[in-house]
């Protein structure tokens, strides 16, 4: 983050002091997210970045989340690459456009999002801002490449045991490999994605992102269990 969008950055939360909902996509990037497979009409990567999208969309729309939400999204391939920092929805939904690289680096891709994390917590700590426990998002179509993911795992089921995290682990196609979805989510299992059903996912993460919002902070929330059965499978 460069000092001018640190600047900008800490002077929004100052503006409106809301309670924020951190959530931090990490999204797979990798070259077989760029396959076209039979009787799809677009490749796994048009649909999420179209997802993605609608996500931002969904939210502005919720005249709380709106000011709640707090959204970054990070890509990864053979690295990570932080598409968007820490940012509140209210800026207007951001050109993301993710392009698919050689390698399928997990571990960067989440070690990324958890250092986002801290900085951002940090801004909320010097700025007075309430927030609720973040939420970290990772979809991945295929298995790792590397084996950054082995210690990223470690750090991510550390947080959630101390309940400073919660995550949504997502394999994306029949390829995805679930094993190393579940190292990083010690309490659920992870789900696959119904075919491309990346807006009917992003949608119900919306929703839930709303129905936090209007909750206190340290309050458990309830997520929508049968809105899941939309976007995968079970």
């Amino acid at each position: 983050m460069s000092k001018n969008e640190l600047i900008l950055s800490h002077h929004e939360l100052i503006e409106n002091p809301t309670a924020r909902v951190p959530v931090c996509l990490v999204l797979d990037a990798s070259p077989s997210m760029s396959q076209r497979h039979r009787g799809d009409q677009m490749t796994a990567i048009e649909a999420l970045n179209a997802g993605v999208k609608a996500f931002y969309d969904a939210v502005a729309d919720d005249e709380i989340a709106l000011y709640s939400a707090d959204v970054a999204v990070i890509s990864f391939s053979e690295m990570a690459k932080v598409e968007v920092d820490f940012g509140s929805v209210e800026r207007g939904t951001p050109h993301i456009d993710i392009h698919d690289g050689g390698g399928t680096s997990i571990g960067s891709g989440v070690n990324a999002a958890l250092n986002l994390l801290e900085q951002r917590k940090q801004q909320y700590k010097e700025t007075g801002v309430d927030y609720y426990q973040p939420w970290l998002v990772l979809m991945t179509d295929g298995a790792p490449t590397d084996k950054t993911h082995i210690e990223a795992s470690r750090k991510v089921v550390d947080l959630i045991n101390r309940k400073k995290l919660t995550i949504f682990p997502i394999g994306i196609g029949s390829e995805a490999e679930l094993g190393t979805l579940a190292m990083f989510s010690p309490t659920c299992p992870p789900l696959r994605l119904q075919g491309l059903r990346f807006a009917e996912f992003f949608e119900w993460l919306s929703k839930s992102v709303a129905a936090t919002s209007r909750s206190t902070p340290g309050e458990t929330v309830k997520l929508d269990v049968e809105g899941i059965k939309g976007w995968a499978e079970l």
